[in-house]
Parts: C-alpha cells; sequence; structure tokens
C-alpha cells in the first residue's frame, strides 16, 4: 500500500512539474516554418518570399519588435494578396497567421509540381494543398479536353477495384480508415518531393515516372498522379488511328490511352476488329485525343436525335464499321444538297425532303464513299457487307469541334 501511495506521488509531480503544460513561445511556432525545402522553393516560386523569411526570423533575432518598412515589386498577384503580404512583413506575423482565404489564393497561383512541394512543409498546408478544389483547375487545364465521362467512369471502378483488393490490409475497419487515409494523403508528398529531388530543371520535373503504387483514394490529386505517371489507362478516342493509315484519315477510333511524360505523348491500344489481335500505337501527340462524345460502347448504335435539323453545308460525324463484328469508328462529312436541288442556297428545299445527302469530299469525285443516302424519318443502321454499315450522326454545332476534325484534311485527294 505503501509502495502504491508513494508511486501515486511520484507520478503527480512528474507530471505538474516536468510536462510542459504552456504553450509554446512564439518563436517555437514560428520555427516550423524554417524549412530549407520550404524557403528554397518559395523564394524560386514568390519574389517576396524574401520578405516572409525576414519576417519570421524578426521576433526570433531581437528582444523587442520594431516595425520595419518594406517595398514590394508588383507581380502578377492580385492587390489584395500584395496587400496582406505587406502587412505580414511589417508586423512580423508568420505565413500560417494570414487569413485562410490570402493563403489559399498563393497556392492556387502553384503549378502542380510546386504544390506537392508546399504540401511538405506542414499537416496544415499539406491538408490545403491536396484539397479537390486547388486541383480542380489543374486537371481541367491539362486533362479536361480529354478525360470524359468514359474516362470518369473508368477511374471510379478502378478505384473501387483497388478498395477492394486493399480490404484485407488491416483487420479492423475503424483502424484500417484511419491509417489508410493517412497515407493516402502522404503519399502523394512524397511521391512529387522524391521526383523534386531526383531531377533537377523545371522540364525534368515533369518526369514523375514512378513505378510505386500508393494506397488508393478517389482524391483529384490521386487521379492527377495515376495520369502523370502512367499508371491508369483511360478510354478517350484518336484521330487518323495508326499514325494516319489511308484506311482511317479523317475518323476518330476508341481506344485505352497510357500517357509517357518522358515523350509527353501517349500509348494507345485499339480494341480488337473481330478476330483481329489488339491494335497498339505509340507516341500519340495530344492534338490527336479527344474525350468521347457520347457516353455509350464503341459496339452501340448512337440515337440520332439531329435529323430534323440537318440542312446543306452543315457538318456531321457519323459511325461506320466495316462489318457487324467491328466497333464503330466516328467519320467527318458534311450535308450536302439533292440532285434535284440544283445545288443554289436561294432556292433549296432540302430540308424539306425525307432524304438527306452527307458528302465526305475528302474522297475523289465517283468514289462509292464520296455520298450517302439516308433516311431523316426512319433512319437507323443502314449498309452491307461491301460497302461497311453506316450508324448514328452526331451534328457539329460547336465551331472548336469543327476545326479540330479540319486540322487533319488531307493534302491530297483520296482514291
Amino acid at each position: 500500500m505503501l509502495l502504491f501511495f508513494v508511486t501515486c506521488i511520484s507520478f503527480i509531480f512528474f507530471y505538474r512539474y516536468s510536462l510542459p503544460i504552456k504553450s509554446l513561445p512564439p518563436w517555437a511556432r514560428e520555427m516550423r516554418l524554417q524549412s530549407f525545402f520550404f524557403w528554397e522553393d518559395l523564394s524560386i516560386l514568390f519574389p517576396f518570399a524574401k520578405y516572409l523569411n525576414n519576417a519570421l526570423f524578426l521576433n526570433f533575432n531581437s528582444k523587442t519588435k520594431t516595425k520595419t518598412k518594406t517595398k514590394t515589386k508588383k507581380k502578377s498577384i492580385s492587390k489584395s494578396i500584395t496587400a496582406t503580404i505587406e502587412t505580414t512583413t511589417t508586423t512580423g506575423s508568420p505565413l500560417l497567421d494570414l487569413p485562410e482565404l490570402a493563403i489559399e489564393s498563393i497556392l492556387e497561383r502553384l503549378e502542380p509540381a510546386d504544390l506537392c512541394r508546399m504540401a511538405c512543409v506542414s499537416i496544415y498546408l499539406r491538408d490545403i494543398c491536396l484539397s479537390d478544389h486547388l486541383w480542380k483547375n489543374h486537371m481541367k487545364h491539362k486533362w479536361g479536353a480529354i478525360f470524359g465521362f468514359a474516362a470518369e467512369r473508368e477511374w471510379q471502378m478502378h478505384i473501387a477495384s483497388q478498395e477492394e483488393s486493399n480490404n484485407c490490409f488491416l483487420d479492423s475497419g475503424k483502424q484500417r480508415g484511419f491509417l489508410m487515409g493517412y497515407l493516402s494523403k502522404l503519399w502523394h508528398v512524397m511521391m512529387f518531393r522524391a521526383s523534386f529531388n531526383r531531377y533537377g530543371s523545371s522540364d525534368e520535373r515533369k518526369q514523375m515516372n514512378i513505378s510505386s503504387q500508393p494506397p488508393i483514394d478517389c482524391s483529384i490529386v490521386s487521379c492527377y498522379r495515376a495520369l502523370e505517371t502512367g499508371n491508369f489507362w483511360f478510354p478517350a478516342q484518336v484521330f487518323n488511328r495508326e499514325n494516319g493509315h489511308v484506311g482511317f484519315v479523317m475518323s476518330c477510333y476508341d481506344a485505352k490511352l497510357c500517357y509517357d511524360s518522358h515523350t509527353d505523348t501517349f500509348e494507345a491500344r485499339y480494341p480488337p476488329h473481330g478476330t483481329r489481335a489488339v491494335a497498339s500505337e505509340s507516341e500519340v501527340t495530344w492534338d490527336r485525343i479527344r474525350a468521347a462524345p457520347v457516353d455509350a460502347s464503341p459496339h452501340d448504335l448512337h440515337i440520332s436525335d439531329c435529323l430534323n435539323d440537318l440542312r446543306p453545308k452543315d457538318h456531321i460525324e457519323i459511325q461506320w464499321r466495316r462489318n457487324k463484328q467491328f466497333p464503330y469508328g466516328w467519320w467527318y462529312g458534311v450535308v450536302g444538297h439533292l440532285e434535284s436541288c440544283g445545288g443554289t442556297d436561294i432556292s433549296c428545299n432540302c430540308h424539306k425532303s425525307d432524304t438527306v445527302v452527307l458528302e465526305f469530299n475528302q474522297y475523289a469525285p465517283g468514289s462509292r464513299w464520296r455520298h450517302m443516302m439516308i433516311n431523316r424519318k426512319g433512319h437507323c443502321e443502314e449498309g452491307n457487307e461491301a460497302d461497311g454499315f453506316y450508324g448514328g450522326i452526331r451534328k457539329l454545332y460547336n465551331k472548336d469541334e469543327i476545326c479540330l476534325w479540319q486540322q487533319f484534311w488531307p493534302t491530297g485527294i483520296l482514291e
């Protein structure tokens, strides 16, 4: 009993007088940002970073606070952020004492690689730097034109399959959720940070070919990293497949794509045509890729909803396949005039006819691929084994879509 009493008294005295129960002094809090990598990187990104560094050392190097006036150069940031930085410099406040809106405004101007550098500074900045609202703009800017709804659905399926395979990582569900959630956030920072130490110049930093797999999460930064490192094959469509093969000029076919950061190009795998093997193509450039315009399998017929709106000179793309075992590809064409019309816009009544003329002017006059007639009211898949099968039609209303097609127009007429 006496031993127990002495032990308790000792523990109480140890707890009361040995453990620090007061908050850390101001200089200790400010030292959390005195990371060599932080100020090295931040001074390159923002010229005013040196003023923040001086502000953090102001209270540490002098016992009395003195206000100093500094002149900051005007950069390509908003006036409100500049004013906030000047106030922070003169008062000696640390960076993390800035308003949250000011911090986010600064972080929004960082490139993806530099945003991950900032995530290495502290837990608070890590949570902000890896948040979806900051990465949403980066995702849209780089991948938005080719990462469509089909790719998004494929990513969600990829996440679900990875989560299912990771269910046996820990037995306790609550413990596993905490640990996996923490690792999934920390992993992005470690991987990007490792790539910065590995590569020197800004161009080399883009070459983030990391083979190891991180714990899976559904955040935007996780998707961005999977795309950037080539660890995720996503569905999209490729113009003039097989490097402009003459049989595919002015066409666009579905494929699975993988990004290669070293060459800034893609590897494409096309679905098999019947019993043929899967075709692949390397070094596919960005300008030859688009997101699928319709959310459907390449084997499904697109239901045309624009037939009543078709007029001569309208730009269209139509599904076509060689036989019914092949997937559809999209082919570019324009709406032409009927023979009875005379080809003049003034007296044209082609829009009143049930017959619509489709022209594929990349082919020579007299070619069997030059013209195609469809019925405006009862159009479905039409064709035969000799000429192929024509499917659904999309009218191109957007000028950007039309220009995207026309940049692949052949230099010579196809026979």
